[in-house]
């Protein structure tokens, strides 16, 4: 295959699921810029593994385990720390204005969980996907996203309560 049409294939994945691994991205990391500096990462190191991954439902899934592996590295580094803030002004206005009662505090207190919890409790609320494929993404046992998901759950549970009493 030549390199034009790699490039071709390339760019019509990017086209069609850059939008898609964006909002992943920054419902892992919380901040918007933080989210598409993860995507196009992934998406860097995609093109260069382009022509050894297979054109399939793997090919996503790939590029979504790449994205919470550095998003856990950024967070393990010591000089990526950095004071979550949160939604700046302008996006808890339109987060206030657009969702439901509830949904403000919910996002808060999704962004206060560990790494791990809440990208495990992304990839199977927010992208819908299975515990196996999570297991996968997250390079871990079926049990562990189990567990991550309900500490999360009693966590953001525990919490709201708190919150809306």
């Amino acid at each position: 295959m030549g390199r034009v049409e790699v490039d071709e294939e390339f760019t019509a994945f990017v086209r069609a699921r850059q939008h898609a691994l964006v909002r992943f991205g920054y419902v892992l990391t919380g901040d918007p810029s933080s989210g598409e500096d993860l995507a196009q990462t992934a998406l860097a190191r995609l093109y260069l593994k382009w022509d050894t991954i297979e054109r399939t439902e793997a090919t996503e899934a790939w590029v979504r385990k790449v994205m919470v592996n550095e998003h856990t590295s950024w967070w393990r580094r010591a000089w990526r720390h950095r004071e979550t803030v949160g939604l700046d002004a302008v996006n808890a206005e339109a987060v206030a204005l657009s969702a439901p009662a509830g949904d403000h505090e919910l996002w808060q207190e999704v962004l206060r969980l560990p790494p791990r919890q809440r990208a495990a409790v992304a990839l199977r609320y927010y992208e819908d996907l299975t515990e196996a494929q999570t297991a996968e993404i997250l390079g871990c046992s079926v049990g562990t996203v189990k567990s991550q998901v309900h500490r999360a759950l009693a966590t953001l549970r525990t919490r709201l309560e708190e919150v809306l009493a």
